[in-house]
């Protein structure tokens, strides 16, 4: 695997590590601008609103920008969001920067995934997206924990200093490593949005909102789940998240091959089984043991479904892939706000903190029955799986990159 994948993995770690330590540290937040916790919990809104507005725009107006140099733009934007968090006086102006945070974070998934694929031969693909998927797990796992830590011992405006140090040491890696990537004479927004139209792609994105909304409803709850229903103290809830991010980690590695080997059945399977893994946490969550290994597994066959849904989407896309792998983001998003207010409905309704699990295994389902849909369709000749290894915006067909040496290249 090339070095370059390093400094993808870098920028996801960045952006990993502030869309999730934000929900760690809304007491401390809530303190510093004066309002109430629930009310700094919409900054995690303001975020996730900024991924799903800034996907498609960003990777539209950058869709003639070579793609080295759209990743160093969107470097920048993502430090100055989270310099401006750090520095914001009021709740207002820490929620635009919370926004302004948010807005790179499809694009630079997105173009970083299209990236990835084209250093590497067309059969190791998918192993290079979940390499710098890699970034975005390990962020759960050491990341977040350090980010919170940090925030609650020298207060929360420090923890986005050091996610924009972060962000500073991606853009540094990306100029040194990532080699040039050029558009072709028939790049834009026109032709990525013709690519989006796709039947596929618009499946696709479906099956990214539904099923892992079912993940999101979990996720989203688990911390009182376990601390009302397996009894394990708040203290000890970050260890436990780390342990979900442990799964992830394990899930992502083990995606990448299976998705280039077989992308669907990896996407079905992954679905099936966090249906399957769900509906045992339901049971499992009283018991500590047994619920710590299901919320391990859950995590592994959470990560099963991202790898193969972003691959399908660049392949359906075709020579214009940028665009559609920059949604795939704003539908995670989408599936997070979802599957948050689903969970949050039936808990509300009195069914008990365990009853998002069950919510989570029918989204799964419901998403495995959408990709079963586009599996049907592709078969029937109207999509294609494989991932174009040429095309208007590829010099050459996918190669290994060189040596880091001669792969910063001019811009």
């Amino acid at each position: 695997m090339p070095l370059a994948l390093l400094a993808l993995a870098v920028v996801a770690f960045g952006i990993g590590t502030t869309e999730f330590a934000t929900m760690g540290l809304l007491p401390q937040i809530a303190d510093g601008v004066g309002v109430s916790v629930p009310h700094a919990g919409n900054l995690v809104s303001a975020y996730a609103l900024g991924v799903v507005v800034g996907a498609p725009v960003l990777t539209g107006l950058g869709a003639r920008i070579p793609h080295k140099r759209l990743l160093l733009l969107l470097s920048g934007l993502f430090v100055i969001g989270n310099t401006a968090s750090a520095l914001a006086p009021n709740f207002g102006l820490l929620f635009a920067a919370r926004f302004l945070a948010g807005l790179p974070h499809g694009a630079l998934f997105g173009v970083g995934a299209v990236v990835a694929s084209r250093l590497v031969a067309p059969e190791r693909a998918a192993r290079a997206v979940s390499r710098m998927f890699l970034g975005l797990t390990v962020a759960n796992i050491v990341g977040v924990p350090a980010g919170t830590a940090l925030g609650q011992q020298l207060g929360w405006r420090y923890a986005y200093c050091a996610v924009a140090v972060i962000g500073l040491v991606s853009l540094a890696a990306l100029a040194l490593l990532v080699p040039h990537q050029p558009r072709g004479p028939q790049s834009g927004i026109r032709h990525e949005l013709r690519a989006m139209g796709n039947r596929q792609v618009a499946i696709g994105l479906a099956t990214a909102v539904v099923g892992f909304g079912g993940f999101f409803a979990v996720y989203s709850y688990l911390v009182p789940m376990l601390t009302h229903l397996t009894g394990i103290s708040d203290s000890s809830t970050t260890l436990v998240l780390a342990l979900y991010g442990v799964g992830m980690t394990v899930g992502t590695l083990i995606a990448g091959p299976l998705t280039d080997r077989a992308l669907r059945p990896t996407l079905y399977a992954g679905l099936a089984l966090l249906a399957g893994a769900l509906v045992a946490l339901f049971f499992a969550i009283h018991s500590t043991v047994p619920a710590l290994v299901m919320i391990t597994f859950v995590g592994a066959v959470g990560s099963l479904i991202t790898t193969p849904v972003q691959m399908l989407l660049m392949a359906n896309a075709k020579d214009a892939p940028t665009m559609a792998a920059a949604s795939n983001h704003s539908a995670f998003n989408l599936a997070n706000a979802g599957g948050a207010w689903l969970g949050g409905l039936v808990i509300s309704a009195g069914w008990g903190w365990a009853a998002p699990n069950l919510v989570g295994a029918g989204l799964a389902l419901a998403g495995l029955g959408l990709a079963f849909t586009g599996g049907i369709m592709s078969r029937g000749g109207r999509g294609s799986d494989t991932v174009a290894s040429s095309g208007p915006e590829t010099p050459t067909a996918a190669s290994p990159v060189p040596a880091p040496a001669t792969a910063t290249g001019q811009d």
